[in-house]
């Protein structure tokens, strides 16, 4: 047994620093003690462990550094925020290959940290905290080698932080970017920095020669679906089109998958402040700006540096020992997770995952213009993809009238403080001049809470005995007959997952970081960190 000295990150907020003790006490099998115990505020805590210093300093995810008597190792975790320090100004290439691994003097970061490594390669609504992940992972105790799973895992933190903890990840979303940005994200955890390098350096030399074109014009446009081009003509200009061909034919020519990859992302990822999609809106709105000069090749390769350079930096820093990850994200439903992954029945040690609060905005109402170009979703499939998505809040009158009356029939499997709050909105809302959407809102809270039962029984069938499934959720509220109603949706899916005989443990509240602008007005209230473990 020896004491370890553990310092905390001096920046964290303070549900952060609550995860921070727990993965401490979790990974060292012991109480962590202050350091000083005269300063309530301290930074630095002492636990008694059989644990050397490197294998705390290799997994703990809110803490900067290790220390046992006059060695001090800084973390792994802080090691990889570091080295969006040393990209954050465009650092030339050659010399970013020599700074890194970091040495004598690491420049640690005295602010959050989220978009390390593969994590900022593409703004994605409802990202969760890479930290937060990586910290539930160890707080659950999942052993390296177990499997980690996410149902709704959106652009993939969860299986990229599994992966970087040596576990199989796996992801389903039924958002095919999603499951483009996931795979993309997990690929190049273990891709080659060289080759990387010089698919970029060939790419970039290319768009800045005066004349890429050769061939047909608009090759790669023209083999996109007839209705597809039709829609994206009316989103871009021509000029516009034009260049985005150039850089897709391109694309479509590097050979190192990886590094074709990291370049659809990067233009999917600009695709929309090239258009004609309104700023700062976070559904897409048309606003044709004739007199802004839109030079996509310009804006892809600004993206597409930033983003090369921060992959490359993880991929310097990391040990070399880490060469492969284990990951298999899919297409799919979250309420047909038991059924999709079938062959992990019982055998899933963690579940992490971040479910849509009833009626969020559409998500491939966002990622239209990315689906549509990247050829990954038809466009007249959209809304009948839109509709099956979990939290959806765009209905047909006669799904409403289906809902409602599926609802009336078997309502008496929700608890019944779900049950009170949807008709409670319903009798507020009767004969009231309230518009389509909030009168479409019981129907549609009825729908979201059937559909978060169906998710919670499915991971209850895939969690080992003794696994735990954590659930970050958001709360919200509505106007029903004039009246504010809170949505508790954290208390109320705690109830569900009851009924289910998980057993519950304390919930964690969280405070909300907006990672951009756009993002602000669609905020939820708050968040809470719900726990749900299957009973032994």
């Amino acid at each position: 047994m020896k004491q370890l000295q553990c310092k905390i990150k001096d920046y964290i907020q303070p549900f952060e620093r609550e995860l921070a003790l727990q993965e401490l006490r979790a990974l060292s099998n012991d109480e962590p003690v202050y350091f000083d115990a005269s300063k309530d505020n301290d930074a630095s805590f002492v636990v008694t462990t059989t644990e050397t210093k490197e294998a705390l300093a290799g997994r703990l995810a809110y803490w900067e550094t290790v220390s046992y008597g006059s060695e001090t190792v800084v973390t792994l975790q802080s090691l990889r925020e570091a080295t969006v320090n040393v990209v954050r100004n465009g650092i030339d290439l050659a010399v970013l290959e020599k700074t890194l691994p970091f040495r004598d003097v690491v420049p640690l970061p005295n602010r959050r940290c989220l978009r390390y490594g593969t994590h900022g390669i593409h703004e994605y609504r409802g990202k969760f905290f890479p930290q937060l992940v990586r910290s539930l992972i160890n707080i659950a105790n999942t052993p390296p080698g177990g499997i980690v799973a996410d149902p709704m895992s959106g652009s993939g933190t969860t299986a990229v932080e599994a992966s970087l903890a040596g576990c199989s990840a796996l992801g389903l979303d039924m958002n095919p970017l999603s499951v483009f940005l996931s795979r993309t994200k997990c690929a190049l955890l273990a891709a080659d920095p060289k080759a990387l390098r010089s698919a970029y350096q060939e790419t970039r030399d290319s768009l800045l020669q005066p004349e890429v074109r050769a061939g047909e014009r608009l090759g790669y446009f023209h083999s996109l679906p007839a209705e597809d081009q039709r829609y994206l003509e009316d989103w871009f200009a021509q000029d516009v089109l034009t260049g985005l061909d150039d850089i897709a034919r391109l694309i479509t020519g590097v050979k190192y998958e990886p590094a074709r990859n990291l370049m659809w992302v990067s233009l999917s990822n600009v695709l929309r402040s090239v258009s004609w999609q309104k700023d700062a809106d976070l559904r897409v709105r048309k606003e044709i700006r004739l007199d802004v000069e839109i030079d996509p090749k310009r804006a892809f390769l600004e993206e597409l540096g930033r983003s090369i350079r921060a992959v490359l930096a993880f991929l310097y820093q990391r040990p070399r020992a880490e060469t492969s990850y284990q990951f298999a994200i899919e297409e799919g439903d979250a309420r047909k997770c038991a059924t999709v992954w079938s062959e992990y029945e019982c055998k899933v040690d963690t579940i992490i995952t971040s479910p849509p609060y009833a009626t969020a905005l559409p998500y491939l109402d966002t990622d239209r213009l990315s689906l549509c170009y990247l050829g990954l979703l038809p466009r007249p499939e959209h809304r009948t993809r839109d509709q099956k998505m979990i939290g959806n809040r765009e209905i047909t009158e006669r799904l409403r009238r289906e809902q409602w009356s599926h609802f009336l029939e078997l309502g008496g499997d929700l608890p019944q403080d779900v049950r009170a709050l949807i008709n409670r909105i319903e009798a507020l809302n009767e004969g009231t001049d309230a518009g389509f959407r909030r009168k479409n809102l019981p129907a549609l809270l009825s729908k979201y809470f059937f559909d978060m039962r169906e998710v919670l029984g499915g991971i209850r069938k895939l969690l080992k005995p003794g696994g735990v499934a954590f659930v970050v959720v958001g709360n919200n509220h509505t106007i029903a007959g004039g009246q504010r109603v809170d949505i508790c949706t954290a208390k109320l899916l705690s109830q569900i997952a009851e009924t289910l005989n998980f057993e519950i443990a304390p919930s964690l509240s969280m405070e909300m970081l907006i990672s951009r602008d756009i993002f602000k007005n669609n905020a939820m209230e708050s968040e809470e960190i719900l726990a749900f473990r299957r009973p032994n």
